[in-house]
């Protein structure tokens, strides 16, 4: 039974693959506490362990869904790549900037020390970092490398296995440190500082957690009676921006709604917004009235992408108060993360913004902000091919470095036009193009099967690394992950004067750690870590993944110096 089921794996690859994103995703959906591997770390233990059954797909299959993942991670953080590239954004990117050349440093002592081969190096530098993407640009850049077929073969065997390896104890180690040790070394309560910076930035109420939830949005009809003699100004103030009167019925004639309108007996009043801010008004105005056919307003709910200049590094309290009173900020979306409505977050070009108002009233902020964002399930697959035929062109130029030949190759020209195509998307919103959900497929399905075909491919050469460094590749992994992310630390405390949320954040952006950044907002009890991660995490996410090709070349620098 066995022997047979072998059988038909080594005779229809394409079954192992499946059977390996099946297994690796469920794996990886295992939580240990804070503690995730994530779908791609579980596909690639997966692929090993399969792979030992000397399983092996068509190279084009790995080729083609790497292509596809460094197209759509590109385009995805194209948007705010650039957004980020100002004062503000490059300061944080200072971290991105200690996290590159630490980690170079740190691989390169540790290739030169330990010998490690140019595979492993890359494997290293990619497992600690935590960024798969690099496994991608490195494994393209080996093979490019004038040596035999079995040596290449060998050198990207070694970087998914020391991936594999390195990956684990990177990603527990930075989890730990941003959300539990380095709070101690600051000696802050991080909670009560998280709460702290929230009220300083205009968060509301006790409870962090609520006031960032998107708020519920409501229409409801009064008639006047404990109300009148109220002006429509007296009513504004009362709502503190979060109601509006829309519409005054006065014996079936609508009136004109001016602060000086005061109202009368029996007038029926059409109050739109907050739910939490309507909820009392039956006191202010009279009982809730049930026949609201005299009221045609048609209220809706619209995503708008910032793209007007003006607004640019300005905060949400300016563009607040400059919209139409009865246009309602709902929401704020930066690089696909909800990010906390408070009054002094500052807007980047590329932010999403979820407006809700009256039609007439939402053209008019439509004008004033920038593009409604086209919501469509269609793909643009000439606009993507284009972008990636571009890419794969750009990746085949090459400079040398130290007499060795460094290219982009495949990977970093796609990463690069998608960063490029993801820009003009934002600058379009309303042209057809990748929808968001369709990314997220080309990204996860993309960098899955690549890692699925490479974990397969090297499974039976992985036990020969593990033989090897056996428990000082982990150890240097740590080492790799922490340092840089405590030199971080200091540079963001002393030089940079960051608060102590907003600098843990921004620690877990520039390592690229999803799971880091859900430890730190769960330490600090609100969503105060996002306003410095989104800003480390889209820069680092560009930048690390380039950093593959050069892994290789300067680790093939260090062997030829020994």
């Amino acid at each position: 039974m066995v022997g047979e089921l072998i059988s038909v794996l080594k005779n229809q690859p394409e079954i192992a693959l499946f059977l390996v994103l099946a297994i690796g995703y469920a794996v990886g959906q295992i939580r240990f506490g804070p503690i995730q591997l994530g779908g791609i770390c579980g596909t690639l233990i997966a692929a090993l362990v399969v792979g030992q059954l000397g399983i092996r797909l068509d190279d084009s299959v790995k080729n083609v869904f790497f292509m596809l993942f460094i197209f759509a991670l590109g385009y995805a953080g194209g948007p705010q790549f650039f957004a980020n590239l100002d004062a503000k954004g490059l300061r944080l990117g200072l971290l991105c900037l200690v996290e590159v050349v630490a980690v170079l440093a740190l691989v390169l002592g540790a290739t030169f020390f330990m010998s490690l081969d140019q595979g492993t190096a890359a494997g290293l530098m990619a497992g600690a970092a935590t960024e798969s993407a690099v496994v991608g640009t490195a494994t393209d850049a080996i093979s490019k490398l004038a040596l035999p077929l079995a040596d290449i073969q060998q050198l990207q065997a070694n970087v998914v296995t020391a991936y594999s390896i390195t990956y684990v104890f990177g990603l527990i180690a930075i989890v730990v440190v941003t959300s539990q040790v380095f709070p101690l070394l600051l000696r802050v309560d991080l909670r009560a500082e998280a709460d702290k910076l929230w009220k300083q930035m205009g968060g509301g109420g006790d409870d962090p957690d609520a006031a960032s939830a998107t708020p519920e949005m409501v229409g409801r009809v009064f008639q006047v009676t404990v109300g009148r003699g109220r002006t429509i100004g007296e009513l504004t103030a009362i709502f503190g921006g979060q109601a509006h009167i829309e519409r005054v019925m006065r014996r079936g004639q609508s009136l004109a709604v001016e602060p000086a309108l005061r109202l009368q007996a029996f007038d029926q009043v059409l109050a739109i917004g907050r739910r939490a801010a309507l909820v009392n008004v039956a006191e202010l105005l009279g009982r809730e009235f049930a026949d609201t056919t005299a009221f045609d307003a048609v209220v809706e709910t619209t995503e708008v992408v910032v793209n007007r200049r003006e607004w640019f590094g300005r905060d949400l309290r300016a563009l607040d108060a400059a919209l139409p009173p009865a246009v309602q900020i709902v929401g704020l979306a930066r690089d696909g993360n909800a990010m906390p409505l408070l009054h002094d977050v500052t807007l980047q070009r590329g932010d999403v913004l979820k407006l809700y108002a009256p039609v007439p009233d939402m053209n008019e902020a439509l004008a004033l902000v920038g593009d409604r964002v086209v919501v469509s399930t269609r793909s643009n697959i000439s606009f993507a091919a284009m972008g990636i035929l571009l890419g794969v062109f750009i990746g085949t130029f090459s400079v040398k470095l130290g007499g060795i030949p460094f290219s982009l190759g495949t990977g970093g020209g796609a990463l690069l036009t998608g960063l490029a195509f993801g820009w003009y998307q934002a600058r379009n919103p309303h042209r057809l193009s990748v929808p968001p959900d369709a990314l997220a497929l080309m990204k996860d399905l993309g960098l899955a099967t690549f890692i699925a075909c490479v974990g397969l491919a090297s499974g039976p050469q992985a036990l020969a690394l593990v033989k090897k460094f056996g428990i000082a590749l982990p150890l240097v992994g740590v080492a790799v992950a922490v340092v840089p992310a405590s030199i971080s630390l200091f540079i963001g405390h002393k030089l940079l004067k960051l608060e102590a949320p907003v600098l843990l954040g921004a620690i877990a952006g520039q390592q690229c750690s999803t799971p880091a950044l859900s430890a730190v907002q769960n330490a600090a009890g609100n969503a105060t870590p996002l306003l410095g991660y989104t800003i480390t995490y889209a820069i680092s996410n560009v930048v690390l993944p380039l950093m593959g090709p050069l892994i290789v070349a300067l680790a093939g620098l260090v062997h030829a110096a020994k």
